[in-house]
């Protein structure tokens, strides 16, 4: 039987569904980044392998391991990052030291790489995401921190972190990494609190560092190459040669391009139109058009990124989430700005888009992330 009083039953929480609009866009792009990587990387395929098809079958099998990755991601409690962000910084580092052993693999006089038995990994653009981690659990283990300025107890361990990380990308050499890790590191302390009088201190130290690495003994070439995009057409065969063919792909484009598959410049006049200058194609193929839109999705998506960041449950969650944004909405920034000749080359990747599986499960990953965060957000 029964008992007279009724059992009270606790009202179940509703789990929500995370965001909608981030995963689709995500999806959205990464469709649109396997057709762009076939078009532009067809007849530079064609000419190294013999295969016109085979970066689209790698871009196909990167594009299935990410949704993989974000599923994963996606259903896996944000707060165990917590846990193992101490451990990924500390991998993110061994990675970067064994660049420099006979693991690593020399790509155009760069080592960037490393090859364990068929598996290519990129510690630099692991890196990044390590660095996310680190940062966010450092800083919201303590909030005072930030605000306690120089000291073990402050942002010297994040200070720390972030020299070793940049020293030995830019060792590989990789400046345009090393830039995008510092960015995103500083981007973050920022978002926690950190005083604006430091915001000239870092400014100052960056521009020092950068003016060094230009100007050092053995650099010159460095020094030609950032300053080529000033007037890349007074050495349009030289140091202004990749620029030069993205300004011509791009003015070729018009409006409304010259059509899908339908590039002038992917035929072995710009290098490697598959990976950092894919962008370059979409806007001689799809034109200005094309390229506005594409650049509307990256817009909705940064907004929806921070919407999560600002609606974050927690600290953690929060700086978490403000450093995949950063990421992202620093790197579209930053390759976009170098398609067009705004900025010098850095080799940046266009999320999503750009060929690469390394960059593209990270990132899709870290959307990952991002959906598990919006399901536990305040609104």
């Amino acid at each position: 039987m029964t008992s007279g009083k009724a059992k009270k039953l606790k009202p179940k929480r509703k789990i929500k569904s995370g965001d909608f609009m981030l995963t689709i866009l995500m999806m959205g792009l990464v469709v649109f980044g396997v057709i762009m990587i076939f078009s532009a990387s067809y007849y530079s395929a064609l000419s190294k392998t013999g295969n016109p098809y085979q970066y689209l079958i790698r871009a196909t099998i990167w594009a299935v391991a990410g949704m993989c990755t974000f599923l994963a991601a996606s259903a896996l409690p944000y707060q165990v990052y917590h846990r193992f962000a101490y451990p990924a910084a500390f991998v993110a580092l061994i990675l970067l030291l064994l660049i420099f052993t006979p693991l690593g693999k020399d790509s155009h006089g760069a080592v960037r790489w490393l090859e364990i038995g068929p598996i290519t990994l990129m510690p630099g653009e692991i890196s990044k995401a390590c660095a996310i981690l680190f940062v966010a659990r450092f800083l919201s283990d303590d909030p005072k921190r930030i605000r306690t300025g120089l000291g073990l107890k402050g942002i010297i361990p994040v200070a720390v972190v972030m020299v070793v990380y940049i020293v030995l990308i830019l060792k590989q050499p990789n400046m345009s990494t090393a830039m995008t890790v510092g960015m995103i590191m500083c981007g973050m302390m920022f978002v926690a609190g950190l005083k604006a009088y430091w915001i000239p201190v870092v400014f100052g130290i960056a521009v020092s560092a950068g003016w060094y690495l230009l100007t050092m003994p053995g650099a010159e070439y460095r020094l030609q190459r950032y300053t080529s995009f000033l007037d890349p057409f007074a050495d349009p065969l030289g140091a202004g040669y990749q620029v030069v063919q993205s300004i011509l792909a791009m003015g070729s484009g018009g409006l409304t391009g010259v059509g899908l598959g339908q590039s002038i410049q992917k035929t072995l006049y710009l290098p490697e139109p598959q990976n950092d200058f894919i962008f370059a194609i979409i806007g001689e193929e799809l034109g200005f058009i094309g390229c506005l839109v594409l650049m509307a999705v990256y817009l909705i998506m940064i907004w929806r990124c921070c919407h999560i960041s600002l609606n974050a449950p927690d600290l953690f969650s929060m700086l978490l989430a403000s450093g995949i944004t950063i990421m992202l909405a620093g790197q579209v920034l930053l390759n976009i700005a170098v398609v067009t000749s705004c900025m010098p080359p850095t080799g940046i990747i266009l999320p999503f888009v750009s060929y690469g599986g390394n960059a593209l499960i990270i990132f899709m990953g870290a959307m990952g992330i991002m959906t598990n965060i919006s399901r536990h957000s305040t609104v």
